[in-house]
């Protein structure tokens, strides 16, 4: 996912410019503080101390209580040669992220940090799922493709209730992923809240290495003249197995394309906006990023539009987020492109990662919302369908698909 048709939303290497709607994917933890401010010296016993660099420290803010609560604990803690300095340098970054009250700016710490990046390459161990904080519950965004929680029939939207015997209500959504994760080949219960179930419900699932599939292309419809070009993930892969498809399609005749992207819980950025251009004329709105500080920067298709001339009918469901809304919308806006399926997810901040030394410990920032083209807000509004088509368990069950026949019916007539 290294393609960059359109500035101004680079990767770097410092400083990625990232969509995230789970945290599975995402992994997201409330913290923060200047970590940079604190280099680990010699260790003297039990107790690692820290020299204080007080680098970029704010004139107007007193540290003082900090530094009185941190010498209190050298000093007074029972076991204070046990303490981890460093661990308390960590704890005070959490703390403070923690205060913004924002479930998507997290500290990431250098373990953490590396799951992060392996998250984003698209290979991690665990159930497979995204998950994250709606209405102060432990919600599933939505199952990976494949994975073990698809297979046993988890659904977006479920209500995480009980990880084994451990109730969610006061677990924070660090210590819900450090429990549902696990060695491969090992079994975890989540106890779950269904909208459409009377009672609880109990999947067992046997943890396994997760390979996040990016794109997936079949041909239907009574002449196969019908491209179902489904997007499970924008993460590092997408942009270069979507050029693949997206030349498959054109080698093969196909007049149509239904693009899918139910339960894509988002990525990148630059890939929605890299997939948009296949679709769009050069130098089309994709979306607007409105920051704290009131300046907004529109992001432009770049120069593809391969695709552009085929008719197009989008899939969403509840599990579609972040850069999965961004490419519906952008397409809805400048195409009046039919969405069929179930309204979004509505997750519309941006978030930026910053590393913040040469350990791998990392800081990851809301610093924007974005708007449709039309300047529309999606953050916790969602997308509706244009023609809402539920999938039922009952459908799932059955390998039943109305909504993807609903729109091979409607793409026919386009």
């Amino acid at each position: 996912m290294d393609s960059q048709n359109t500035p101004p939303s680079p990767l770097k290497t410092k400083n990625k410019h990232l969509f995230i709607a789970g945290v599975f994917l995402v992994i997201g933890f409330l913290g923060g503080f200047f970590y940079n401010n604190f280099q680990a010296g010699p260790t003297l016993g039990g107790f690692r101390p820290l020299e204080n660099k007080e680098l970029g420290k704010p004139e107007t803010v007193d540290f003082s209580i900090f530094w009185h609560a941190w010498n209190t604990l050298q000093e007074k803690y029972i076991d204070r040669n046990d303490i981890d300095t460093q661990a308390l340098v960590y704890g005070a970054i959490e703390g403070m992220v923690n205060s913004l009250g924002d479930p998507f700016t997290n500290f990431l710490d250098p373990e953490i940090g590396k799951r992060f990046e392996q998250d984003l390459e698209g290979s991690f161990g665990g159930v497979g799922i995204e998950i994250g904080v709606r209405d102060d519950r432990l919600t599933v965004i939505a199952p990976l493709k494949d994975s073990p929680a698809f297979k046993v029939g988890l659904q977006a939207g479920d209500i995480i209730i009980k990880i084994d015997d451990t109730e969610t209500i006061d677990l924070s959504l660090q210590k819900s992923i450090d429990l549902i994760r696990g060695r491969r080949g090992t079994r975890v219960t989540l106890t779950i809240a269904r909208e459409d179930a009377p009672e609880t419900l109990e999947f067992e699932i046997v943890r396994d290495q997760i390979e996040i599939p990016s794109v997936e292309l079949e041909f239907v419809g009574e002449n196969k003249s019908i491209a179902h070009l489904q997007i499970f993930s924008f993460n590092q892969k997408v942009d270069n197995d979507f050029k693949e498809v997206a030349r498959e399609i054109l080698r093969s005749g196909a007049d149509r394309i239904i693009l899918d992207v139910r339960n894509n819980p988002g990525g990148l950025l630059d890939s929605a906006v890299n997939i948009a251009s296949w679709f769009l004329p050069e130098g089309q709105p994709v979306v607007i990023e409105r920051f704290g500080d009131g300046q907004e920067t529109v992001i432009k298709s770049g120069n593809i539009g391969s695709l552009k001339h085929l008719p197009l009918v989008i899939l969403t469901n509840k599990g579609s987020a972040s850069a999965s809304e961004i490419l519906a919308g952008a397409l809805r806006d400048n195409r009046n492109i039919k969405i069929v399926g179930e309204k979004t997810f509505g997750k519309g901040s941006v978030q930026s990662l910053f590393e913040l030394d040469n350990n791998g410990s990392k800081l990851k920032v809301t610093i924007a919302e974005w708007l449709t083209p039309n300047r529309s807000s999606i953050h916790n509004n969602g997308i509706e369908p244009t023609l809402a088509v539920e999938r039922t368990l009952e459908d799932i069950q059955n390998d039943r698909d109305p909504q993807l026949e609903s729109a091979i019916d409607l793409i026919k007539n386009l």
